[in-house]
Parts: structure tokens; sequence; C-alpha cells
């Protein structure tokens, strides 16, 4: 039994790798649907809120297809990305333990709740923008901020500046320079949003107690 149970524990993860891949496979398959743009629009709404894989995933293959159409997309993903953010606000204020609490667990989040609950009055708004534009998942953030009461407002305000600056960007690159910025967007642009945000916020916090 004990050997049973130590080649499952080695199995899972490599099997919610798998099913990751598979949903990263179906994901991207959607760029080459005729109705592609209403795809992009459903996986951004889903992905503010409950689903793993990032809308960027759909827009760069429809981008590099069709350049003239990148603003377009950029706008879909924004608009319905910040619509899908609305809906993980509402999970967190209205179905937490239901729907909220399972999905923080299943990013491995919990604990953040706590902590942000103490500090979203002062820090809320640099929470959302953070995780809008970095590789954090941005439906951590969209559910703990609807949780803690995080002003809607300002939830909503951070959410479109967030998602407008990373998918615009994205957008703007991939017109500029075409296929060979592929690479860098995925491997490094993460990181890049990442360090601004950190130079960013750092500055500010620097400001307000120096």
């Amino acid at each position: 039994m004990a050997r049973r149970y130590s080649l499952d524990r080695m199995r899972r993860p490599c099997s919610f790798a798998a099913m990751l891949r598979r949903l990263y496979d179906w994901t991207l398959s959607l760029s080459a649907h005729p109705n592609a743009l209403v795809a992009l629009a459903l996986v951004a709404f889903v992905e503010s809120s409950v689903f793993p894989i990032p809308p960027d995933v759909l827009m760069i293959p429809m981008i590099l297809a069709t350049p003239r159409r990148a603003w377009l997309i950029a706008a879909v993903a924004t608009a319905s990305s910040v619509a899908g953010g609305l809906a993980g606000y509402w999970i967190g204020a209205g179905l937490f333990e239901q729907v909220g609490r399972p999905v923080l667990e299943f990013y491995g989040k919990t604990d953040y709740f706590d902590e942000f609950r103490l500090r979203y009055a002062e820090w809320g708004a640099w929470a959302v923008l953070v995780a809008g534009i970095t590789p954090f998942p941005f439906k951590v953030i969209t559910i703990l901020s609807g949780a803690a009461g995080l002003s809607l407002p300002v939830f909503l305000v951070a959410s479109i500046l967030a998602r407008g600056l990373r998918f615009f960007l994205v957008a703007w690159l991939l017109r500029l320079f075409g296929a060979p910025i592929q690479e860098f967007i995925e491997k490094r642009l993460g990181l890049v949003f990442t360090l601004f945000c950190a130079a960013l916020v750092g500055g500010f916090v620097a400001v307000k107690y120096l």
C-alpha cells in the first residue's frame, strides 16, 4: 500500500502537467478557428476568474497571422479580461467559500487572503495593477479584491490600466517586429513587467516613507 501511495503521489504532478499541456494546446488551436476573435473573448473572460491559460496564447498567433487587426485583438482581450475580472470580483464578494476559496486553493494562493484583506485599503489598487501586468495569476487578485471589499471603481480603473497596458504592448511589439519578437514575449516580457512594477511600487514607497 505504501508503494502504491508513493507512486500515486509521483504520478499526480505529471498528470496535472499533462492536463495543462493539453489545455494549452487546445487553447492554442482556437487561434486558427474561423471565430477566433470570439474564442479570444471567451478565454480572456474566464482566465480572469478561473481558467489557467492566459489569452496571450491566442493573441500571439492571431496577431502574427493578421497584423492589421492587432489593435482590435488587443481591445477584445482587454475588454473581455476586465469583464472577467468583474466576474472574479463578484465571486470573491458573494461566492468566496463556494467558488473563490477552491480556486485559490487550486492555485496555492489561499495564504494571500488574510494578508491582502489587512492591506487592501492601502495597496489594493497596486495589487490589481501588478497582477494584471505580470505573470502572477490575475484571477487570484480579482477574487481577493471582491472578498476583501476593495473599492469597485478602484478595482475597475486598475484592471483597465493593467490589462490594457499588457495586451496593447504585446500587440504593438508583434505588429512592429513580427515573428522574431515572439520568443522574447513568451519568455522574457513577463520578467520585464515584473521588474517594472517592482521599481514603480518601490519608488512610490520610497517617496512615501523617506
